[in-house]
């Protein structure tokens, strides 16, 4: 694992963990302080364990950062990441006061679906798999063994004609486009056949002779290099839900007797359009093998029982696999809540005929139905602030309270509110000119963007982060403020769990007395932990008033600071701050809604100065990206004016 040691507390808690699976005990919770090395001493974990690995986080900027860090610790195995692959989505509903129709509308972002598709293809064909996921994995796939059934190993030499390979691609939900050729498609020239998998950027080229395979190689799409030449090539479906032409034909008839059923249950609107919707999925089901929405099927085509939980990702790991709950504090409460949600939702749907019955069983798990794959897999919950429930369900707690660096705990003042941004604005001076970083957190979405807003007005570079920034541009703006295009970030409870910042030195806590989930002990203690991978951090509550969650959050942080410092003067350690690498630039962020107007003006001429670079470079792709955000800033600025 890249020849890195543990340290401090890790080695201890790493035999400790080990040991407890080793044991076959089902549950342990690794307590661990901000900048302990949970995530290494995790890492360590499954590398001496060997198992298929599943890391839950409940949220995508988290997921990010993971995926990222043990890509780097695990360079021979397939670490993959599984979310949503949503950049907008407005659900299906019916609002029956309104009487109003909200037809589901989504964005989805073709990177996420390629990497989704690369979880399942490793899942199903490797064992050193590392996921990454969301609660996107208790969601609705597909059956693992009607996708991989409908795969086909390609073999040099086999015996195929080219209407067969056709006809197998076709089957597997590929589309055919001699013109475009972009993931899930395959072209036709002559006896040569390219393809490109879902889950893949490169072209599987398959040759043929007659109606034999002479050669199966791959090959770079950007210059038309040939990278490999395969013996042979498995190819999996380019969707997650397939299902074989005699499986369909059965759900089809299922759906039918389901719908003949049901329309005499409705009134004369209601049945009209159930059986218009229902008969033109129908048809697409009949003609294609798929419809827009097949998801609402799944119960039919996957062969289910009524109210028998769904296929999801937690199928594809087999019997004996490793689940991290990270942040479990907060990720177990996010999938206890996921199943009512959905179907408070979608009983409406179903009660006025926008829906059949069986679209109830497209859904997340029921929690129940999720603890019940703690049966198959060793669990550890992972957590600074671990909850009743994981404690309850473990039979081992771990803690991590020494870290290798040496770095204590943040000292912490508490100041009144009063006044708040002239102090802040006298803080944010003094880390500046250290080339430090500074992370603010409010309790409000429009707090956060008037203090930007604020702050910008003040001459200081500052951007917020909310739920809105589409996924993969969290972590692109993260970077950015490591890399020092901006000073502050602002943000809301985006800001407590796992961000790891270490340039950030001051972490100030505005409203720290409004009692309640974001300012609760556990909470506090989270938003402290951002500042301490720094040795000159400090934290700052901006506070009328001392409350019990307060009072608990400062003596906790003071017990640890004290165990670190004896420890430090025990070993002779000088405290340093974490050195982490900043990845490379991945992609250029597009949602501008995180900028202070001033700072748009400010990043124009700076953007069209790199644009003229660019093209003067011949990277006119890149140019031309520049040139759609310089335009897009000017919109913005527009529509704010």
């Amino acid at each position: 694992m890249n020849g890195l040691e543990p340290a401090g507390d890790q080695p201890k808690a790493i035999k400790s963990i080990v040991d407890g699976i080793n044991q076959n005990k089902n549950f342990q919770t690794l307590m661990g302080v901000t900048g302990s090395g949970k995530t290494f001493t995790i890492a360590n974990v499954i590398e001496k364990i060997g198992k298929r690995t599943l890391v839950l986080v409940h949220n995508k900027t988290l997921a990010i950062q993971l995926y990222n860090e043990l890509k780097e610790l695990f360079p021979e195995n397939r670490v993959e990441y599984f979310v949503s692959f949503y950049d907008y989505y407005q659900p299906e509903s019916y609002l029956p006061a309104k009487d109003q129709y909200i037809e589901k509308d989504s964005s989805i972002n073709t990177m996420i679906e390629r990497l989704r598709l690369s979880t399942t293809t490793s899942l199903v064909s490797r064992d050193d798999v590392i996921v990454v996921a969301s609660v996107s994995c208790i969601y609705g796939l597909g059956n693992p063994i009607n996708y991989t059934g409908a795969s086909h190993d390609f073999k040099k030499g086999e015996e195929i004609n080219r209407k067969e390979i056709i006809s197998k691609l076709l089957s597997m939900q590929y589309e055919r486009n001699d013109v475009e050729l972009i993931y899930s498609r395959f072209r036709v020239k002559g006896e040569t056949i390219d393809i490109i998998p879902g889950s893949m950027k490169n072209i599987i080229r398959i040759e043929m002779s007659g109606n034999k395979i002479e050669r199966i190689i791959e090959i770079d799409k950007a210059n038309g290099n040939m990278i490999y030449d395969y013996d042979h090539y498995m190819i999996f479906p380019a969707r997650h839900f397939i299902t074989p032409k005699d499986h369909m034909e059965k759900a089809i008839m299922e759906i039918k007797n389901e719908l003949s059923t049901r329309l005499p249950q409705l009134n004369d609107i209601e049945a009209h359009r159930l059986k218009q919707r229902t008969s033109y999925d129908i048809e697409m089901m009949e003609e294609i093998g798929y419809c827009k929405g097949i998801e609402n099927y799944s119960r039919h085509l996957d062969g289910r029982a009524q109210g028998e939980k769904p296929y999801c990702l937690l199928d594809w790991f087999g019997n004996d696999f490793l689940m991290i709950i990270d942040e479990s504090h907060q990720s177990i409460p996010q999938v206890r809540a996921m199943y009512e949600g959905d179907k408070a939702r979608k009983v409406n749907l179903v009660d006025y005929g926008f829906r059949l019955p069986s679209a109830l069983d497209n859904r997340p798990l029921k929690f129940k139905e999720f603890e019940d794959y703690y049966g198959k897999a060793k669990v550890v919950f992972v957590s600074a602030t671990p909850s009743y429930y994981e404690k309850e369900k473990s039979s081992k707690l771990v803690e991590m309270v020494i870290r290798p660096t040496g770095l204590v705990d943040p000292e912490i003042e508490v100041r009144k509110i009063d006044g708040q941004m002239d102090e802040l604005e006298k803080e944010i001076s003094k880390i500046v000119k250290r080339r430090e970083r500074v992370l603010v957190t409010a309790l409000t979405k429009k707090l956060a963007e008037e203090i930007s807003d604020n702050f910008a007005a003040r001459g200081i570079k500052a951007r917020y982060l909310h739920s809105e920034i589409k996924t993969l541009e969290r972590g692109e703006i993260i970077r950015e403020l490591r890399i020092g295009k901006f000073d502050v970030l602002v943000g809301i409870n985006l800001l407590r769990e796992g961000l790891d910042i270490p340039e950030v030195s001051l972490v100030a806590i505005l409203d720290a007395d409004k009692e309640g989930f974001l300012r609760d002990q556990r909470s506090l203690i989270q938003i402290i932990g951002r500042a301490a991978r720094n040795a000159k951090s400090k934290v700052i509550m901006f506070a009328d008033n001392m409350t019990e969650s307060m009072q608990g959050a400062i003596e906790e942080t003071a017990r640890r600071r004290e165990l670190q410092i004896e420890y430090n003067k025990k070993h002779n350690i000088t405290p340093k701050t974490i050195i982490r690498k900043i990845e490379e630039q991945k992609f250029i962020i597009k949602d501008t809604k995180h900028i202070p107007k001033k700072e748009m003006e400010k990043m124009i001429p700076q953007l069209e100065k790199e644009m003229k670079e660019s093209a003067d470079n011949l990277d006119f792709e890149y140019a031309i990206s520049l040139r759609d955000k310089i335009t897009q800033f000017k919109k913005e600025i527009v529509s704010r004016n």
